[in-house]
């Protein structure tokens, strides 16, 4: 039978990942940080788990005894990942190493976290430039990951993912929207005329493309991304069909104005993903669009709200609270009343 170790397989990517491996014959280790609520976890989808810190050498050598036939990286941050895995690559047979869209620049430097937002071509392929590796950043970061893989022996694919949905999300965009609607909130103010398009990818698209990969090792690069990338009022849409709200949705032209209009995908040009190289070397087909696969990520949204104050649920919401207050209702409010240089859209009309 062949082998699988999924380094951080509890998280919100690895939840996804673990089960399709299985489902698709495959014997699989997950090495965590562990709790017992893991361990029951991980027994359930009817893998084997490994407890431990992924840098301590021992823990390593524990989760590689006997070889495995792919090791999947699901959370790795930088080169620093790679180095205790590729000490043991002679007991590696490939790998699959989930990076991000993050590392793309535009012809002029520009990306996603330069000051001024990329201009990118529409589709974005695997071919175009990204930021130079390191360890200062998130993209830098990502870049020296792949490429510590890319560059040793062992045949790696780096899946290059987009802002990713699905249950377990830390950082659940989604949250903008789930929010008002538990809220009772049924309106929305959007900027960019809610035509910002942030390329989504659900867990289950990223495990599509896992399983696939594992089965066919080579070194690659891929887009990780939904067959659609949605505008922001689409999202929104989507959101309140599944939890059978009516909003009416409010835009207008340009940036947010401080808080108003901002969301997690409130961006001055589209960054849209292709996935031919996908298709055309896996023979990938996607599970569904983002209107099929996001529901369960916003139901088990209301589910875990339910269970615990939403900031001890979702960190990853809160760290993105940098950016500023997604849930500014008094600025929201005030430009409502003013009633100037806003378009609206009621499905309640």
């Amino acid at each position: 039978m062949r082998t699988a170790l999924v380094i951080g397989g509890t998280g919100q990517v690895g939840r996804a990942v673990v089960p399709a491996l299985v489902g698709d014959g495959w014997a699989v280790r997950v090495l965590s940080r562990g709790s017992r609520a893991d361990a029951a976890t991980v027994e359930a989808w009817g893998a084997h788990g490994v407890v431990g810190d992924r840098r301590d050498p021992e823990v390593v050598r524990r989760a590689l005894h006997g070889g495995v036939d792919v090791v999947v990286d699901v959370v790795g941050y930088d080169d620093r990942d790679a180095v205790p895995l590729l000490a043991h690559r002679g007991q590696v047979g490939s790998a699959v190493v989930v990076s991000s869209a993050a590392v793309y620049v535009d012809d002029a430097g520009d990306g996603l976290e330069t000051d001024r937002f990329g201009t990118f071509p529409v589709p974005l392929d695997e071919s175009r430039p990204t930021v130079d590796a390191g360890r200062d950043t998130y993209a830098t970061g990502k870049v020296a990951l792949e490429r510590a893989w890319l560059h040793s022996p062992v045949p790696t694919t780096a899946l290059r993912a987009a802002a990713i949905h699905g249950p377990g999300c830390v950082q659940p965009r989604e949250w903008t929207f789930v929010r008002r609607v538990l809220d009772g909130r049924d309106v929305r103010v959007l900027a960019h005329d809610g035509e910002s398009r942030f390329q989504t990818v659900a867990t289950a698209v990223l495990a599509e493309l896992v399983r696939l990969a594992a089965a066919r090792p080579g070194d690659r690069v891929l887009n990780a991304a939904d067959p659609d990338a949605p505008t922001v009022a689409e999202i929104a849409r989507v959101v309140d069909a599944t939890l059978g709200a009516q909003s009416r949705t409010v835009t207008f032209p340009g940036p947010p104005r401080g808080n108003l209009g901002l969301t997690p995908w409130s961006v001055p040009h589209p960054l849209v993903l292709d996935m031919t190289r996908a298709a055309s070397e896996l023979g990938y087909v996607a599970p569904g669009s983002y209107a099929v696969t996001a529901p369960a990520a916003v139901h088990w949204l209301v589910d875990e709200a339910s269970r615990r104050d939403w900031r001890d649920a979702f960190p990853g919401f809160v760290r993105m609270e940098a950016m500023g207050d997604f849930f500014d209702y008094a600025a929201e409010d005030a430009f409502l009343a003013a009633g100037a240089g806003a378009r609206a859209d009621d499905p309640r009309a």
